[in-house]
This record gives C-alpha cells, sequence and structure tokens, in this order.
C-alpha cells in the first residue's frame, strides 16, 4: 500500500494538509482516488450506516454521488492529538429531483502509521435549502483555502 503523508502523529500544519487533501479528494468525487486515502479495512460509521473495507468504500462512495449531484464540499480542523484530528465540514448537492441540500457535519479521523485512515466517523445533518441560497459550487479557490462558511 502506498503510504499518504503527511505522517502521525500530527501538528496543526499537518493536521491542516491532511483536512485541505480530505476536501480537495472528496470534491474529485471520484470513489476509487478517495478510498485510497483509507487502509484496505478502514472502518467507517457515516450517519447510520456501518462500512468497512475499501470495496465498500467505494460502493458507497459511487451511491452518494449519483443521489448527491453537483456535490461541492468545505472542511475545517477542528482539532488533532497524537494519531487523530476532529473535523466540521459542510456540503451542498441536489438530488435527482432538483432539490437542493445543506448538509453540516462532524468528523473523527484516526490513521496508521503509513498515514492512511483507518476509522472515519461521520454525524451528519441535512437542511433543504433553495438554489439561490446555495453559497458552495465547487472546489475552494486557493484564495479561502482554511475559511468554512458561516453556519446558517
Amino acid at each position: 500500500m502506498t503510504p499518504r503523508p503527511p505522517f502521525p502523529p500530527f501538528d496543526e500544519d499537518t493536521a491542516l494538509q491532511k483536512v485541505q487533501a480530505a476536501e480537495d479528494a472528496w470534491n474529485t468525487r471520484d470513489p476509487e482516488r478517495v478510498a485510497l486515502a483509507y487502509t484496505e479495512d478502514s472502518v467507517w460509521r457515516n450517519r447510520d450506516r456501518f462500512i468497512t473495507g475499501r470495496a465498500e468504500i467505494i460502493g458507497f462512495l459511487r451511491e452518494k454521488w449519483q443521489r448527491e449531484l453537483d456535490y461541492a464540499l468545505r472542511k475545517e480542523l477542528w482539532g488533532f492529538r497524537g494519531n487523530r484530528i476532529a473535523v466540521r465540514f459542510q456540503y451542498e448537492c441536489h438530488d435527482p429531483e432538483g432539490v437542493f441540500w445543506r448538509s453540516y457535519g462532524n468528523e473523527l479521523w484516526e490513521f496508521a502509521e503509513d498515514g492512511l485512515m483507518r476509522r472515519r466517523e461521520a454525524s451528519i445533518n441535512d437542511v433543504r435549502i433553495e438554489e439561490s441560497q446555495r453559497r458552495i459550487t465547487g472546489p475552494r479557490p486557493a484564495s479561502e483555502r482554511g475559511v468554512l462558511l458561516p453556519v446558517h
């Protein structure tokens, strides 16, 4: 397996790098690319779903991005210690029926020594929005790195 620097234990700079790398990867909406950041036996809790292993991660992400169209994400470092990082995030998308959503959440991450994520726990709430209320429409511009949109 290919190591994924930076490696734990994290300091503020390396934790920020991990968070930005995750945001960038998820904004590609490429399940295979995203899955490469996780161990082969990575364990996830995503809302009420429990997922184990890269193959299940890829399947989950394929389903997700078939129903969450024009998905765009922002992540912010919330805290870190040793091999763990806590993140808050927002993303926006619309469903196949054209209903727009903003989702707010928190993630807890645990990393293996090779920098791959071995555990991800995500708690997420969704709010229906009008298209005119959308604030996130694509990958983060370089000028906005490290900034999260307000929660409202």
